[in-house]
């Protein structure tokens, strides 16, 4: 008995390259953000307009909360939060968009991903600072957990988990094959 039907095509994955065009694009990345002119001109205002959109979403419940520059503060508790490299989500990008644009899709849907996988990251970071926010307001030592563990470990897992869902709903099947 024959099938009539077509088997999906399927491309050869190559995991070394794959593995080679992330871990420079990484490299790259981490460079690049580490230059004086894009800390000053790109990441620094980007800080900045993190503290204003988190003081924007805060002042909805409470009306004394307030953003400068990168730092929140609270003017009835007189606590405050900076925002700082490792808080605004960008090694997370780095992460997720090499991974993106090392994979062997099209150009369209690694556009869809990055646009898609960056609104999803951020999204969680805005939440993970506003969260932080609020529970340093309450236990300075749970703050810290939170900080350097908890929220760390799910801004990262959050960026893997977006790749893992965009890689599997790629249009095209793809076969696993040592480069």
């Amino acid at each position: 008995m024959t099938s009539n039907t077509l088997a999906a095509p399927q491309a050869e994955f190559k995991i070394g390259l794959f593995w080679l065009k992330f871990l420079v694009l990484q490299g790259v990345l981490f460079v690049t953000e580490l230059l004086q002119p894009v800390q000053q001109h790109v990441i620094k205002p980007f800080n900045y307009m993190l503290a204003q959109l988190s003081a924007s979403i805060l002042q909805i419940f409470d009306s004394s909360v307030y953003a400068r520059d990168a730092i929140i503060w609270n003017t009835h508790t007189n606590f405050g939060i900076e925002i700082l490299a490792g808080c605004n989500a960008v090694e997370a990008s780095i992460l997720l968009a090499s991974a993106i644009l090392a994979f062997p899709t099209s150009l369209s849907y690694k556009l869809k991903g990055l646009l898609v996988g960056m609104v999803a990251l951020h999204g969680v970071n805005l939440l993970r600072i506003i969260s932080l926010f609020y529970l340093g307001q309450w236990s300075e030592t749970a703050f810290e957990w939170a900080h350097l563990y908890v929220w760390q470990a799910l801004i990262f897992a959050d960026a893997v988990i977006v790749w893992l869902w965009w890689m599997y709903r790629s249009p095209r099947n793809f076969r696993v094959k040592k480069a």
